[in-house]
């Protein structure tokens, strides 16, 4: 369950937990449960429950033995602080990201306050970046609880980004990852809500990158802003970065 991926901001994707369940206005079309439905359909024995919270023990060593550096997202297809998931199955995961210093590990979630609670007992060595959704700004308060992360990179995803996000604060933030919606019934992102961001992230000293403008058929609108693409990110190694895939 380590596989390559084409999302533009990771290169490979390790989930030792697969499931999750709604918990706030990004995951009303969330793509990973569409995925887990057809993996199911297609009888893929790691979904057989598909989108049922499941942990996934025999590959949380995985990425030990993938010897080449690599940017990992971890847990593509949950959220690695869904209150289902035991701190002591966590404490395995941030143990494995430990011990594979090689890799950059980034972990993304929209339960913030679980991540701010469990923080203190997680070891945060500098190959674990730790990122929270904001979709729009209703959420903002989880990147006041990312503040509480010792993290070496603290991330945000603004993706889907589904409102203007006013008086966005980001101090202690390195990184923002700004996309539209996609796939079926993808809501509309305005062009002003993502120059606000990028230009609060140039003001305040964040790397923007952004993803996507999303909608039914995200190809065809592309992931140009202004005539460019905008990719920046927080340094990574040489090696791991030779790994990125930027579509």
């Amino acid at each position: 369950m380590v596989t390559r991926s084409r999302i533009e901001w990771t290169s490979s994707t390790w989930n030792p937990v697969t499931g999750c369940n709604p918990v706030s206005a990004g995951c009303e079309h969330c793509y990973a449960e569409r995925m887990a439905r057809r993996l199911q359909g297609m009888g893929v024995p790691k979904y057989r429950y598909g989108f049922k919270l499941t942990l996934h023990p025999d590959v949380v060593e995985d990425p030990l033995k993938w010897k080449k550096p690599r940017v990992i997202f971890t847990t593509s297809m949950s959220d690695l602080f869904h209150p289902d998931i035991p701190l002591e199955y966590l404490r395995g995961v941030f143990d494995v990201m430990r011990r594979a210093d090689w890799h950059v590990f980034q972990v993304l979630t929209k339960r913030s306050k679980r991540l701010a609670t469990l923080a203190p007992k997680l070891p945060w060595p500098d190959n674990v970046w730790m990122g929270v959704t904001v979709e729009n700004e209703h959420y903002q308060y989880r990147i006041d609880h990312l503040r509480r992360v010792p993290a070496h990179v603290r991330f945000l995803s603004m993706e889907p980004l589904l409102g203007p996000v006013r008086d966005l604060n980001l101090e202690n933030i390195h990184w923002v990852i700004v996309g539209g919606e996609s796939g079926p019934g993808a809501r509309p992102m305005h062009k002003d809500w993502v120059v606000d961001i990028r230009r609060e992230c140039k003001r305040q000293g964040a790397a923007f990158f952004f993803k996507q403008w999303g909608g039914v058929n995200k190809k065809q609108t592309g992931r140009l802003l202004d005539g460019r693409t905008w990719d920046d990110m927080p340094a990574l190694p040489a090696e791991a970065q030779k790994q990125l895939v930027l579509l």
